[in-house]
Order: structure tokens, then C-alpha cells, then sequence
């Protein structure tokens, strides 16, 4: 079991607030990204119901019952951190027994849970080996491998991925993805990158300046942004924004097309610009378009197939039933 509430929290240091008055439930199971910008609370979030800090009001109930006050070695929850935080003079074995060994289980149930996580997590080969002499990669899962032991009732990752390389990450993303699935545990996951959450989230959760500005499956943030903050933080490249005349046809005060939803042509459309920068992925090719009248700059999606030259002119149209609507607030015009 894993369903974590939190109920009316808030955080203060000194007369600061950083989480205003908040409340989230996370079902048993689920697997749950905290995202959003440096500073929004995200990880002071985690460390709250991790126990790791402590909440100036409200409570936070696991499984049910008040853990508000419970120790964070009794609350059933692993974390783990950005930093693998591993022994250097121990063997990945002992790095991975050393939370059974201080419980002091008996060697052999340390033994079972040690060899059954190296096994989930490829690293039988390497049990005898030092964290010195592991990759980067490896030596996350060894972290992992620690928590896996422990039986929690929830695993809680802060940004554990932020020490690896662009292409470790990816692979540590599937792994981790894959992990959750096999063990069906609550997973509560913080990252500043969107595009880790909207691909390992079963719910999402952004966060700006400790406000939940919207909570959903990682579609529907993508296609009912609730507010301009969400729909600008969630998609990459990230979305138009258009405001003044152009927003005012639509009846609203902003109006935002994402860069997948314009169509390109060098002869007819709705919108005209000069190309500025391409940057060309193979599969695809972003087109930044300039001197549009409608904003700096306009970022279009298009396939790698498509080949314009920098300073040609170019003609937009965007889908007209995928442009989202804002009011003078910022928030989504149904």
C-alpha cells in the first residue's frame, strides 16, 4: 500500500511561506511527477512527506494513518537522492544491504532482497565490484537497489537523473519507468524537465512559487492547459503565445498554438514571417519564424523533410481546432 494525503500543508521558514495552504492525494500505485521551474517547492515538497522537514500546518496521512509526526525512518518511504550517495570502500552488495543490515534483519532475508533487487535491476554481475569501478548509470541503480531492499511503501526520487548525461538519462528514464511497473509501487518523482514528466507520469503535478497551478495525466495537461503558466511549461518547444488583435478575433485576451499545430507553406496562410534559425533533428526541423507582427518570435514544428532557408518568406495557418484560449487573467477560455 501506498496513498499519501496531504491535507491543508504549508511550509514557512521564518516568515517566509514557501507552500501555501495545499492538499494532494496520491493513490496507492501511482506513479506521480512533481515539475516545475528552480525554486517552486517541488523538492521541499517531497522532503515534507518524506519527514525531512517539517510542515508548519496540516497533515499528511500515508496508508491512512497521521504520519505528521512520525520519524522519516518509520514512515515506510525511500528516497532517493540526486547524489547516489554510495560507500566508496564497499562492495555494491553492501552498499545495497547497508539499510537491512542497520534494521539488523537476518543475513538470510538480507541476502534474498539484495540478490532479488540486483536481479530487477541488472546489477548481479556487479555485486563484487566498488562504485569506482561502475558508470554513472550503474552506480544510480547500486542507489535504487538500496531502496528496492527497503520494501517501501512508496519510493521518493529527487531528480535523480541530474547527474547523467543526455543519453544515460534516457535509458535511466526507461529503466526507472519499467521499474514502476514490475513493482506496481507508489513512485513520487521531482524534476525540473517537463519532458521527464510527461513521459514517465501517470499524473502530473506543476508547481510554480508552491502553488498547485494543475494536477492531470500528462495529456491532459498537453491538451487542457488550465492556465498560460501550464500551457507554456508543458510541451517542447514550448507554445505560442499571441496577444493584441490577432487574440481578439478569437474572443480572448491570449491566444496559443502550439509549434506541431502550424501549418507551413511558401506561398498562402493565415500568418507570414521571415525564418530565422532552423534547427534540423532528422525527424524533425523547428523553424524560429521573425517579423511576424504577432510576436518576437514564432517556433514552428514542422518534419525533417521540410526545407526552407533562413531569411525566406514563409506563410503559417494554425489548426483552428487546437488553438487555446486565455482570458485577461491567464486562464483557459473553455
Amino acid at each position: 500500500m501506498g496513498r499519501i494525503q496531504l491535507k491543508s500543508v504549508t511550509k514557512k521558514f521564518g516568515d517566509v511561506e514557501v507552500i501555501p495552504p495545499l492538499d494532494l492525494t496520491i493513490q496507492d500505485g501511482e506513479f506521480t511527477v512533481f515539475v516545475g521551474p528552480s525554486g517552486c517547492g517541488k523538492s521541499t515538497l517531497l522532503r515534507l512527506i518524506a519527514g525531512l522537514e517539517d510542515i508548519t500546518s496540516g497533515n499528511i496521512d500515508i496508508d491512512g494513518a497521521d504520519a505528521t509526526d512520525v520519524p522519516p525512518a518509520k514512515r515506510g518511504l525511500a528516497m532517493v537522492f540526486q547524489s547516489y550517495a554510495l560507500y566508496p570502500h564497499m562492495t555494491v552488495r553492501k552498499n545495497i544491504a547497508f539499510p537491512l543490515r542497520m534494521a539488523k534483519l537476518d543475513q538470510a532475508e538480507i541476502d534474498r532482497r539484495v540478490e532479488g533487487a540486483a536481479d530487477v535491476l541488472n546489477l548481479t554481475d556487479y555485486l563484487d565490484r566498488r562504485p569506482g569501478q561502475l558508470s554513472g548509470g550503474q552506480r544510480q541503480r547500486v542507489a535504487i537497489g538500496r531502496a528496492i531492499v527497503r520494501e517501501p511503501a512508496a519510493f521518493l526520487f529527487d531528480e535523480p537523473l541530474s547527474n547523467l548525461d543526455a543519453a544515460l538519462r534516457v535509458g535511466m528514464r526507461l529503466e526507472i519507468s519499467e521499474l514502476h511497473k514490475r513493482l506496481a509501487t507508489t513512485m513520487i518523482y521531482v524534476t525540473h524537465d517537463q519532458v521527464e514528466a510527461m513521459t514517465m507520469a501517470d499524473k502530473i503535478v506543476v508547481l510554480q512559487a508552491g502553488v498547485i497551478e494543475q494536477v492531470g495525466s500528462p495529456l491532459e495537461l498537453y491538451k487542457t492547459p488550465r492556465n498560460l503558466f501550464v500551457a507554456g511549461f508543458i510541451g517542447s518547444p514550448k507554445m505560442n503565445f499571441i496577444a493584441g488583435e490577432e487574440a481578439a478575433k478569437h474572443d480572448a485576451h491570449t491566444i496559443g498554438v502550439r509549434p506541431e499545430h502550424l501549418e507551413v507553406s511558401d506561398s498562402s496562410g493565415t500568418w507570414s514571417g521571415v525564418v530565422g534559425v532552423s534547427e534540423h533533428l532528422g525527424s524533425d526541423t523547428f523553424f524560429h519564424i521573425h517579423e511576424t507582427g504577432l510576436a518576437d518570435t514564432i517556433t514552428v514544428r514542422a518534419g525533417g523533410e521540410v526545407g526552407f532557408n533562413h531569411g525566406d518568406r514563409i506563410y503559417l495557418t494554425p489548426r483552428a481546432d487546437v488553438i487555446h484560449r486565455f482570458d485577461a487573467k491567464g486562464l483557459r477560455i473553455e
